[in-house]
């Protein structure tokens, strides 16, 4: 079983516990049932989707511990104020020169960065009426309450917990490693066309398989300058958030702060492998198809096919910037951009 969770091109990563493998065979079984159900493949994206969110069994809806030096990553608000204290200065100016009265944070991880927001803008005179945390984990939210009742009680007060986006926005949203974390779709391009590449069962775990790529994946994708030979992801899903998103906020403003790529270098040819990658107790690799609900599993994020999805909904781009240097500790994501993102309602 652990052979099986730690393959021998991973053998030098830190061997799970009793406790984590029987969770991962769990979460295996879970994912093999739905594979079997959909006739014996599934496409990456629901592999993703399941590997993550599946009720009580994926890696962000289990409760096992995630963030900082006894989890599996840092995020740039583990590592001290100045993230949410620059952050505070861009919100402040939005807040004020918008007239708006609340922030919504989308995924607050472990409510540090919430934390540090609030008391940056107290500090700044510009504390919003409410703070809204929309998160889709029942234990990442009780963490992030936890924390801040202990740690903030004065501000606790206007943070409220959002089970779903509201259909009309009048806000300022936050969205920290958000996007990276949504399900892609991953596909390979032939000289005559373009494979969708998903999973199948294999043993007691899972393998890739190719199926030619079809709907609006199959649009999308002869839509990008992919040349052939070359494996790559399309985030359908982070596109239609964004175009939902926009076409939500009636009056404010989105900020996106990911690891990602306009177009033009997310598809170049020297990147013909794609951008997946796993985080694992500090280490990564690139394999998601093992230690199932045990890793986080991320791609990189397309900002030119968010802009046009942010366009499609209403609002304009209002400013990107990147850095060419990471923010999350021992993973090979160095060298790669760090974007800010900021849309407004036109």
């Amino acid at each position: 079983m652990i052979h099986r969770l730690l393959p021998d091109h991973l053998s030098h990563l830190p061997a799970p516990s009793a406790d984590a493998i029987a969770h991962s065979e769990r979460l295996a079984v879970h994912i093999r049932d739905s594979i079997a159900q959909a006739g014996g493949w599934i496409s990456f994206a629901q592999f993703m989707d399941l590997a993550l969110h599946a009720p009580g069994l994926g890696y962000y809806s289990a409760g096992l511990h995630k963030f900082g030096g006894a989890g599996d990553f840092v995020t740039a608000p583990e590592l001290g104020s100045l993230f949410a204290t620059s952050l505070a200065r861009q919100a402040a100016q939005l807040l004020q020169n918008g007239a708006l009265s609340e922030i919504i944070e989308y995924g607050a991880g472990s409510g540090r960065l919430a934390r540090d927001l609030l008391r940056a803008l107290a500090e700044l005179d510009c504390l919003p009426q409410r703070y809204c945390i929309l998160e889709i984990s029942a234990d990442l939210r009780a963490r992030q309450k936890m924390l801040l009742d202990r740690e903030a009680p004065q501000i606790a007060s206007r943070v409220v917990w959002l089970d779903a986006m509201p259909p009309a926005i009048d806000a300022l949203v936050i969205a920290n490693e958000v996007l990276d974390a949504m399900p892609v779709h991953v596909v390979r391009a032939r000289n005559d066309g373009i494979d969708e590449v998903g999973v199948i069962a294999s043993g007691e775990g899972f393998a890739w398989q190719t199926r030619g790529a079809a709907g609006a994946l199959l649009e999308a994708a002869q839509q990008l300058p992919i040349v052939p030979g070359c494996t790559t992801e399309i985030g359908l899903a982070a596109a239609a958030f964004t175009r939902t998103l926009a076409a939500s906020i009636k009056r404010g403003a989105a900020i996106f702060i990911d690891y990602g790529f306009p177009a033009r270098e997310f598809y170049h040819p020297q990147r013909s492998g794609g951008t997946l990658m796993c985080h694992y107790r500090h280490h990564a690799h690139a394999d998601p198809l093992c230690l199932v609900g045990l890793q986080d599993i991320t791609a990189h994020v397309d900002f030119s096919a968010i802009a046009g999805a942010a366009v499609d909904g209403g609002c304009e781009l209002l400013g990107y910037t990147g850095d060419r240097k990471s923010t999350r500790l021992n993973s090979s994501h160095l060298g790669i951009s760090y974007a800010v993102f900021c849309l407004k309602k036109k």
